[in-house]
């Protein structure tokens, strides 16, 4: 099909609306068929269309004036080697699901295109997903690597469900050691009944600073003999743990949801918690402060983490009224 550029668009006539209505490809106007660059040079690539004047190379490079658009094509053109009808949409596409056109079918994801090397702005984020939400659709980010393959991650707003937990009894002494609490014999036990605390020996469990804190904000914990209050406490862990302020405000979300969260430092996040029972965490949560940005790079590291230990991976997201989790999961279309 013959087919011209006008800089921005390739037009075809009344011929090209069959591209249209077998394979849900450009947008159908009075005159005929207009197509997206990355829809003309997928077309282009298997000899479906013939702009006068370009051949693929010249119509690729003078695409690719825009900023970022071969990432974009090549993304184009992997969802639909996969089967799946593709057209510009709210963020970058939206992919109709398999077996359905523009005009007949539904939209499934909404689709973001980013390189490795682009950071995630989760304020940006927490935006997009919302709106996809809104619209009752899934969300994706792909992925381009410096070798031009792709990931695809799904994802979608995390809403834990509260669980009933034990109530502690309030007054439990413990002295204040650095930035650790030490809680000695029957209020350790207590303690530990409940997952809180490492133990240094039969006879004394240590808290780390947002268990402790977690614990005298409820009443449960006092520090022994006026030895220290509960604010100098928290300036001195704040002083050698510059995340603690998101930290503690994740920790007592999720203790407060009848969750237990515990150090997730060997897995690189801040907690690793568990829902359901005390045996297997389900979830490895990282707290990220109101307004924060992280690599792409960083959060491939941490979904693989999480995937390779079978928990889900989700970001807390702290802002001023509420904290808001996000989870990410790597997916194949």
């Amino acid at each position: 099909m013959k087919a011209t550029y006008d800089g921005t668009m390739i037009h075809i006539g009344a011929e090209g609306k069959s591209l249209y209505e077998q394979g849900g490809y450009g947008r159908p106007t009075a005159a005929g068929l207009d197509l997206s660059p990355e829809e003309a040079l997928y077309l282009l690539q298997r000899g479906k269309i013939d702009p006068v004047g370009f051949d693929f190379d010249s119509l690729l490079r003078k695409s690719a004036e825009k900023k970022n658009f071969l990432r974009s094509f090549i993304v184009y053109r992997d969802i639909r080697e996969r089967g799946y009808a593709v057209q510009a949409g709210p963020h970058d596409f939206r992919v109709f699901r398999r077996g359905q056109k523009p005009g007949k079918g539904t939209t499934q994801y909404l689709v973001r295109v980013l390189s490795e090397r682009d950071p995630i702005i989760f304020s940006s984020l927490l935006r997009e997903v919302a709106t996809a939400e809104n619209m009752r659709k899934n969300y994706l980010l792909a992925v381009v690597d410096d070798e031009e393959e792709l990931t695809y991650y799904d994802l979608r707003f995390h809403r834990p469900k509260a669980r009933d937990a034990t109530p502690l009894p309030e007054g439990i002494e413990g002295i204040p050691l650095g930035t650790q609490v030490i809680v000695h014999g029957e209020g350790g036990d207590q303690l530990q009944s409940q997952w809180y605390g490492t133990r240094l020996d039969p006879g004394r469990l240590l808290l780390s600073p947002p268990e402790a804190l977690y614990l005298l904000d409820t009443g449960v914990l006092l520090f022994n003999g006026g030895s220290t209050d509960r604010d100098t406490y928290y300036a001195s862990a704040l002083s050698g743990d510059t995340e603690l302020v998101e930290k503690l405000l994740v920790y007592t979300m999720l203790r407060n949801l009848g969750f237990t969260p515990r150090t997730g430092y060997k897995f690189g996040h801040h907690f690793r918690v568990y829902t359901e029972s005390d045996r297997h965490s389900e979830m490895l949560v990282h707290a990220i402060p109101d307004g924060a940005e992280l690599a792409i790079s960083t959060i491939s590291r941490s979904v693989r983490m999480a995937h390779s230990v079978k928990k889900k991976m989700l970001f807390a997201c702290v802002q001023s009224d509420e904290i808001v989790y996000i989870e990410f999961a790597r997916i194949k279309l």
